[in-house]
């Protein structure tokens, strides 16, 4: 009987109440844009000075965009299972998967054959990593695509060198060691002076006094070729 007064009870107070609930909230407050999407944001409006436009792509791609195209040979470990997540399906003779890095959507920017060609793509990239303090199996990566007449080595650096400084601070130092990666030749890693010593050795960078933040190449021919590009007449940044 209790719970019968009680229910008769609310039942009453709902039918004589009323409540608007298309009106806003009290105190709301707009919300934040992500930290990711402001560098971004801040990327992107860096390099519509120099023509970028950005790309879109899909999250799931193929093995040819991923890898073949880009001059990965069948023996390199990126392209062992236990490196990649690989789906059930195929898409243009080849398996699908979830793309590794950005430079997949490059890839398939570089099928218009225009020059010149400025591509900037930002989107996120799944490798199959063990979690730790500097890996994650899901993560966020920006790439761009410049091939044109003339592009060496130099204008490279020099792009490179002012996107880092745009986004780290005119103060930081930039340094460049070699490294590499199968679709560029030279490759070069970009580092900066850490953040938190200011370059004089932490945990934070290893003692180095320097963080690795980028990678970067001139376009090997062999890609360029894939894309029916002459590499003696024009050069490509990735």
């Amino acid at each position: 009987q209790e719970d019968q007064l009680k229910s008769e009870e609310e039942s009453v107070k709902l039918s004589s109440e009323f409540m608007d609930l298309s009106l806003p909230s009290k105190g709301a407050t707009r919300g934040q844009v992500h930290p990711v999407t402001k560098v971004e944001r801040k990327i992107s409006e860096i390099l519509k000075q120099y023509g970028f436009q950005n790309a879109l792509g899909p999250e799931i791609d193929n093995e040819y965009y991923c890898f073949d195209a880009l001059n990965f040979p069948p023996e390199h470990p990126a392209r062992d299972i236990m490196d990649t997540f690989y789906t059930d399906t195929k898409e243009e003779g080849t398996i699908n998967m979830l793309r590794t890095h950005m430079t997949a959507l490059s890839a398939r920017s570089m099928k218009a054959q225009t020059l010149p060609l400025k591509i900037s793509a930002f989107g996120r990239v799944y490798r199959n990593e063990t979690e730790d303090a500097t890996h994650q199996s899901m993560f966020h990566q920006f790439d761009m695509v410049w091939i044109d007449k003339g592009i060496n080595t130099s204008d490279l650096m020099g792009i490179c060198t002012h996107i880092i400084k745009e986004v780290y601070g005119q103060k930081r130092k930039v340094n460049f060691v070699p490294k590499y990666y199968p679709y560029t030749e030279p490759s070069l890693g970009l580092r900066i002076d850490c953040t938190l010593c200011n370059g004089e050795g932490c945990p934070s960078c290893g003692g180095s006094g320097w963080v690795t933040v980028a990678g970067a190449g001139m376009l090997y021919r062999n890609v360029l070729e894939e894309f029916n590009y002459n590499p003696d007449e024009v050069g490509g940044i990735a």
